[in-house]
């Protein structure tokens, strides 16, 4: 095989370590239609049910180190008792009367694929809906995640398995049921992965590493039981200031973290762990790894940014790189100039949930002028200059319009069928909307027939003449970055790719499209950005990029990266390094593999079995295979990948054991229920 051939082949394990990585957002269609209507019928329609009282479940001790906030409130009552009354406090609540904002008086509801009616009995919640199988059964509500906006309610199955029902509480629409995930991802069958009782719904996967502190969470192979712990429910005291263990034994200050005194990056890191989805470098399982405050972001984290695995598109994405989901204000913030240039963070603008604020956790100023918004005084810090220029900066009369927030930060963020702003802070730039349909600010507000996106940008230009190197800057991210302009748009990726003033991670997408649309074309400049790179993720995405493209020589630019400081950066090295049969690739990799420190990352030894299985040695291959599983045991490709190792060796009743394993975690797998058909047939 030529080695060239061989190379794309190695990238190609990244798919399969992607796979089982936990991402916690499922990707949204890049339209969504609107949310159902919702008839609510009479008691009398629903089908009979007897009352379905919460499970007991016992929970598991929380991660080592966590002693939760009733330990902190022994001596910081007063911030103790003014958290209670923040939305963070309650982001996991018990399904209790004082946390549960739905309407279960034998409320109905019916969409286009789901049914649903909601009763209460004293304290018991319970929805009655469609299950796995297809038959209605009642389902205790035993949780509720949030509250504020939209609250969903949890189940524990008799597997241990915490998963979110189908019908959430739109409380900011008109408070009333919808079907979130089929106004996301259409109509949705018990095969579907996102039906409700399956793994892309589960709250231990995609809910809880946000919405409580100190996770704990295992799962047993043998029993397929899960299991979950925490010190809060919750984001409480510890999740933003550390374990606390050690400071309420020494109650000493060096014990703790203070999120105002980190530096800028870790400060912003302790709100990036929740506020922008995100791939971790150690699996889900994994409580020793996880990220803890005071520690950087990169070393655990890997934004999702445009693309996600094997190259498909999220649609959580603009054009021009901008989330346009709620909850990716990390991601937005940190391609602003706010922070690239002015060194702003979440805390320049917000304050701590438990101190005194207005809403949203935004700083309330101690004197507000008359006229001023909270959102623009804290603009004002900054850009005092251009603050004082009032109505000669903004062209505009009303206050509406006058307010800072109104054309940097429009409400074009969409989520829980709500809209946000915008956390990217920059200009409008209505070319945009004419050329690849992304809204503008103007457009937000100005909606009459005759104020086009044309007309705004005229207006723009004569009134903000100095606007358009901002503006330019979207309009090559677009053109870097859009599908419509895929074919034309090398120059516009390498200029991205070379910018060194431009966000990583955006340069970071930039270098895999590069690669991924003009292959050998696209080394020089990727070995470029390499050699001045800085940032870790940017050398981890050039570094997947280079190994994309497939030259020969590729591979002697890789090698140097096996030492890098970042342990991302080495294990995307060593990864198509080793694919290829590069010595230096596959001792990297097996060292990986064996470091205590490091022996908890899946993808080595995932790659490691593969090779393993490409040269025939099965034992080793299952070996390896099966030690990733237990590290991350809903790699559904991995299990898949097993069941044809085992096949091999004659041991069909563990072929299929695997097989039904992945099937339990994706229903829809087709090389899972292609390989099962076959297993049935022969009678295996």
């Amino acid at each position: 095989m030529p080695r060239s051939r061989s190379l794309v082949l190695a990238v190609a394990f990244l798919l399969i370590v992607a796979a089982g990585a936990a991402i916690w957002r499922p990707s949204a269609p890049n339209a969504p239609p609107a949310a159902p209507s919702i008839p609510v019928a009479s008691p009398s329609t629903a089908p009979p049910s007897k009352e379905v009282p919460r499970r007991e479940v016992e929970l598991l001790s929380p991660s080592t180190g966590y002693v939760g906030s009733e330990k902190c409130a022994d001596c910081h009552d007063d911030e103790h008792a003014a958290w209670r009354k923040d939305w963070h406090s309650r982001a996991l609540s018990e399904a209790h009367s004082p946390f549960v904002v739905g309407d279960f008086a034998n409320t109905h509801y019916k969409g286009d694929s789901s049914e649903a009616w909601m009763t209460r009995r004293d304290e018991h919640y319970s929805m009655r809906t469609k299950g796995p199988t297809g038959v209605v059964n009642a389902y205790p509500v035993d949780w509720v995640v949030g509250g504020k906006r939209m609250q969903d309610p949890i189940t524990v199955m008799p597997d241990g398995r915490w998963q979110v029902l189908p019908i959430y509480f739109h409380v900011t629409g008109k408070s009333e049921w919808v079907d979130y995930s089929e106004s996301k991802q259409g109509a949705l069958t018990p095969d579907h992965p996102f039906f409700w009782s399956n793994w892309q719904r589960n709250a231990q996967h995609a809910c809880l590493d946000c919405h409580v502190t100190g996770l704990n969470t295992h799962y047993d192979r043998k029993s397929h039981q899960w299991s979950t712990g925490f010190a809060d429910a919750g984001v409480a005291c510890e999740s933003c200031h550390g374990p606390g263990a050690r400071h309420v034994e020494t109650q000493l200050a060096k014990d703790i973290v203070q999120p105002s005194k980190l530096p800028p990056r870790k400060g912003l890191a302790v709100c990036a762990q929740c506020h922008g989805p995100h791939r971790p470098l150690f699996p889900l399982l994994d409580a020793r790894h996880r990220f803890q405050p005071g520690e950087r972001y990169e070393d655990h984290y890997q934004p999702m940014v445009v693309l996600i695995g094997g190259g498909e598109r999220s649609g959580d994405y603009f054009e021009d790189g901008r989330p346009k989901t709620s909850s990716f204000e990390y991601q937005a913030l940190t391609q602003s100039r706010c922070y690239q240039r002015g060194g702003a963070t979440c805390l320049t603008c917000h304050t701590a949930p438990h101190a005194e604020h207005a809403d949203n956790e935004v700083k309330r100023p101690k004197h507000l002028a008359k006229g001023v918004t909270v959102g623009s005084a804290s603009c004002q810090g900054c850009h005092a200059k251009v603050f004082a220029e009032g109505q000669k900066h903004t062209h505009h009369t009303s206050a509406e319009a006058r307010d800072c927030l109104a054309c940097h930060m429009p409400p074009t963020i969409s989520g829980v069928l709500d809209h946000f702003a915008d956390h990217a802070l920059d200009v409008p730039v209505p070319q945009n909307t004419v050329k690849h349909g992304i809204p503008n600010a103007c457009n937000a507000c100005h909606t009459h027939e005759q104020a086009t996106p044309e007309s705004m940008a005229e207006s723009l230009e004569k009134w903000w003449p100095k606007a358009k190197q901002r503006q330019a800057r979207r309009i090559r991210l677009a053109d870097a970055i859009a599908v419509k302009t895929a074919a034309d748009s090398r120059q516009p990726l390498e200029q991205v790719v070379a910018d060194k003033k431009e966000d990583p991670a955006l340069r970071g997408v930039a270098a895999r499209l590069l690669a991924q649309r003009f292959r050998e074309e696209s080394v020089p400049a990727l070995k470029a950005a390499l050699a001045t790179a800085t940032d870790p993720g940017l050398r981890m995405d050039l570094a997947d990029a280079l190994a994309s493209t497939g030259p020969r020589e590729v591979a002697d630019v890789l090698a140097p990266l096996l030492k890098d400081s970042s342990l991302w950066v080495r294990q995307s090295a060593a990864i198509p390094l080793a694919g290829v049969g590069d010595p230096r690739g596959l001792a990297a990799l097996e060292e990986l593999a064996r470091q205590h420190e490091t022996e908890g990352l899946p993808a080595p030894h995932v790659v490691l079995g593969q090779l393993a299985l490409r040269r025939g040695d099965l034992a080793t291959g299952i070996q390896q295979l099966e030690r990733s599983l237990d590290l991350q045991p809903y790699n559904v490709e991995v299990l898949v990948v097993l069941a044809d190792a085992y096949a091999r060796q004659g041991d069909m009743p563990r072929a299929r054991e695997r097989l039904e394993e992945a099937l339990r975690f994706d229903p829809r797998h087709r090389g899972a229920r292609q390989r099962m058909h076959l297993l049935r047939k022969r009678g295996g």
